[in-house]
C-alpha cells in the first residue's frame, strides 16, 4: 500500500509554508533586523569565557528552570521584577508557542492586527488555535475601538498585540493596552521585540503587569543586544502566567551553553547596548532621507523603516538584489522594510534605491 507523506499530514498543515527570509548572498543584507554590528571584544571575550567553564559540565543537564538566567533578565528590565515574573525560551518565537500551547489550542482562538509579525499567525496554526486577522487603519495605527471591537466580534481567548509592530515600526499608547485586557477575560500579550529602540517617550506595557495579571510582555535578545545567533527571548508576566507555560515547556528546554551566552551578555549589558542610539539616530535620518526621496514612510520606534509609495514594490526589491541591495518585501502592495545597517550599508542602500527609482521612472 503507497500512501503519500503528505497525505498523512494534518489537514490545516497541508497548504502552508515555511517561514522565513530569503537568505541571499549580497553585499548589503538589510532585511532581518539584525544588529549590524559584531559583540564588542570584551562582551565576546567574557561570552566566550562563560561558554568555557560551562563545556565541562555538558555531560549534565542545564539548570531546568535557568534561575541564574532569569535574575539577571528581572534586575535588565527593573520595574521591581523578579525572577518568578520572567521567563526564557529559544527566542521569542518560542516564548510565543508556549503561551498559545498553554492559553490556546484546538477549540480556542486568538486575534491580531495586521500587518504585524508574520510569526503569530503561524504559531497559532502550528498550535491548532483558529486565527482572526483584523486590518489595522490604512496608516498602519491601532485604535482602541478597533481592538475592542474585534474582541466584540471574535471573543478570543488571546490577543495579540506589537508595539514596536513588526514590520511597521508603529506603537502603542498604554491606555490602547489597558482598555485590550479590559476588554475581555483572555490573556493580552504585548510583543516587545524592539522595544529597546523605541523613542525617548515610549512608555513600555511591563509598567502595567502589576495591574494587569492577564498581561503578558514578550521581549528579545536577538534584537538589540545583538545575539541572534543565541536564540534567547523572553517573556514577563504574572508568576501563574509562568507556571502554566511550565506545563508545556520540554524539558530542559533552553541549553547550558544558551544560558551561560545569555548571562555573561546580561552582566555587560551597558557596553552590549551602547550602539542602540547610534541606530536610533541613523533610523531617523534613514526616515528624513526616504521621504525627500517623495516616499511614503511610516513612523518607526524600530531599527528598521517601512517605506511605501512604489506602484510595484516587488519589482524595486528585484532591483535592489541585483545590485547587491536585499531589503525586506513584507508583502504590502506598495511598501517595502528596510533595517538599519552601518552608515557605509544605508548609503550604499539609499544610493542604489535612489538608481532604481530613477529607473522606475524613466521606463516606458
Amino acid at each position: 500500500m503507497t500512501t503519500s507523506i503528505t497525505s498523512l499530514l494534518r489537514p490545516d498543515l497541508r497548504s502552508r509554508s515555511p517561514y522565513g527570509a530569503p537568505q541571499i548572498e549580497v553585499p548589503v543584507r538589510l532585511n532581518t533586523n539584525e544588529i549590524p554590528h559584531p559583540l564588542p571584544t570584551d562582551v565576546a571575550e567574557a561570552v566566550a569565557e562563560s561558554l568555557a567553564s560551562t563545556v565541562t559540565d555538558l555531560n549534565r543537564y542545564p539548570d531546568r528552570d535557568a534561575v541564574e538566567l532569569r535574575r539577571e533578565l528581572a534586575a535588565y528590565i527593573g520595574h521591581r521584577m523578579t525572577p518568578r515574573r520572567v521567563w526564557a525560551a529559544n527566542g521569542s518565537n518560542e516564548v510565543l508557542q508556549q503561551l498559545l500551547q498553554a492559553f490556546g489550542g484546538p477549540g480556542r482562538s486568538a486575534v491580531g492586527f495586521a500587518p504585524s509579525y508574520s510569526m503569530h499567525p503561524i504559531l497559532a496554526g502550528a498550535t491548532g488555535t483558529q486565527w482572526h486577522d483584523e486590518p489595522r487603519a490604512a496608516d498602519f495605527t491601532l485604535s482602541s475601538a478597533r481592538i475592542t471591537d474585534a474582541i466584540r466580534r471574535w471573543q478570543p481567548d488571546v490577543v495579540f498585540l506589537c508595539s514596536p509592530n513588526n514590520p511597521t515600526g508603529t506603537v502603542l499608547d498604554v491606555q490602547t493596552i489597558v482598555d485590550a485586557v479590559e476588554a475581555f477575560s483572555g490573556l493580552v500579550i504585548v510583543d516587545e521585540a524592539y522595544a529597546e529602540f523605541a523613542r525617548d517617550d515610549f512608555v513600555s506595557a511591563v509598567t502595567l503587569l502589576d495591574e494587569y495579571p492577564r498581561l503578558v510582555v514578550t521581549r528579545t535578545m536577538s534584537k538589540a543586544f545583538g545575539m541572534a545567533g543565541a536564540r534567547l527571548g523572553y517573556m514577563i508576566a504574572d508568576p501563574a502566567v509562568v507556571d502554566a507555560v511550565q506545563l508545556v515547556r520540554l524539558p530542559y528546554h533552553l541549553s547550558a551553553l544558551t544560558q551561560a551566552a545569555a548571562v555573561a551578555a546580561l552582566r555587560h549589558r551597558e557596553a552590549l547596548l551602547t550602539h542602540v542610539d547610534g541606530i536610533r539616530r541613523r533610523r531617523d535620518d534613514l526616515v528624513t532621507e526616504l521621504s525627500q526621496r517623495g516616499l511614503k514612510v511610516a513612523p518607526s520606534d524600530a531599527n528598521f523603516v517601512l517605506f511605501g509609495g512604489m506602484s510595484d514594490a516587488s519589482a524595486v526589491w528585484r532591483s535592489l538584489v541585483k545590485r547587491g541591495v536585499l531589503v525586506r518585501d513584507v508583502g504590502i502592495p506598495g511598501w517595502l522594510r528596510v533595517t538599519v545597517g552601518t552608515d557605509a550599508e544605508t548609503t550604499e542602500f539609499l544610493t542604489e534605491l535612489s538608481h532604481v527609482l530613477e529607473e522606475e521612472k524613466n521606463s516606458p
